[in-house]
């Protein structure tokens, strides 16, 4: 945590945040089901743009606005969803957006940032290289650089999901979310940890991409060294974000992370699709598949363990071979 701002004070910023977003976003459901009677599931697959990412997203360009009326446009890098959340809230507001993104990106993914009327910027661009890029176009074209986890109005708009779970499950036993640049569990975990301090707040990575869980073990900020190989190409970040291992690690409000292999992850996915009927992307089932494997706690009626489905933007082929597996 940074030492002139304590979680109660993120979480006034939170509150801010879902009064600034709420006319924008959806407010989604928490549900219980019939895979366990102590497991509720918060599909932000159902969000705008279909995922947690719109939350961040309006939080930023709104409260940029605010502080910088003349902004004249924005500029992110993203594996796709970040993407879409930060060209819909600028289109919205009538700024231009930029979106850096890796070759070989989920197609939807790009499509749908085209769609909201960004300019796509992928040739040459890596997950090594794609903010070094993102900050040098937001130098030559005088941008705002919205960073897609490590940034506090993102966190803070990424908290509202805590604030909504809480508002429906007063005292879950347990909130498990998937980690990959560390933006939404910080958010979750900041309003958790005020809200409902005996509830835990537990990560999920792929066993490929296990940066934040090797973070959390050593108590110093990790990268990987290379890109990871996953199914779950929402949390290919080579490390999480300073200001998200400040809450996650040095403030100690993530319980624990756990990782998860990619057969347990399709398993995950085929589950969600088939018995909850929910479309999800391969990086929403992240939690699910800590779950259903039995890594986080079982929960309760009373005290259930609420597991967030991340996003629902996935490529079509990919689901249909896991589904006929």
């Amino acid at each position: 945590m940074t030492q002139d701002q304590q979680p109660a004070e993120h979480l006034a910023e939170i509150r801010r945040a879902a009064v600034r977003i709420g006319p924008h976003v959806r407010r989604t459901p928490l549900l219980r089901t019939d895979i366990a009677p102590g497991l509720m599931v918060k599909p932000e697959s159902l969000q705008l743009t279909g995922s947690f990412k719109a939350r961040g997203a309006f939080n930023a360009v709104l409260s940029l606005l605010e502080r910088e009326p003349d902004v004249t446009g924005v500029v992110t890098h993203s594996s796709g969803n970040h993407g879409q959340a930060l060209a819909c809230a600028a289109r919205t507001v009538g700024l231009p957006a930029t979106i850096v993104v890796p070759d070989g990106v989920t197609p939807a993914k790009v499509a749908g940032i085209r769609s909201f009327g960004a300019t796509v910027v992928s040739d040459g661009v890596t997950y090594d290289n794609r903010e070094e890029i993102a900050e040098e176009i937001a130098r030559s074209q005088g941008l705002r650089l919205i960073h897609p986890y490590d940034d506090w109005d993102v966190v803070h708009g990424a908290g509202t999901v805590g604030l909504e779970i809480l508002e429906d499950m007063p005292s879950p036993g347990a909130v498990v979310v998937p980690v990959g640049g560390g933006g939404q569990i910080s958010g979750i975990a900041l309003a958790v940890s005020v809200l409902s301090p005996d509830t835990a707040v537990i990560g999920v990575e792929p066993e490929g991409a296990a940066d934040a869980v090797a973070s959390l073990r050593t108590g110093v900020l990790q990268s990987l060294d290379a890109d990871p190989t996953t199914l779950a190409e929402g949390v290919k970040s080579k490390s999480i974000g300073g200001r998200n291992f400040e809450v996650m690690v040095a403030g100690g409000l993530v319980r624990d992370i756990v990782t998860v292999s990619e057969h347990e992850l399709e398993g995950a996915v085929r589950v969600a699709w088939t018995k909850l009927k929910l479309a999800i992307e391969p990086t929403a089932a992240l939690a699910l598949a800590a779950y259903l494997t039995g890594k986080v706690p079982a929960g309760t009626v009373e005290h259930p363990t609420v597991i967030v489905l991340s996003g629902g933007n996935f490529d079509p082929a990919t689901i249909a071979a896991l589904l006929v597996t």
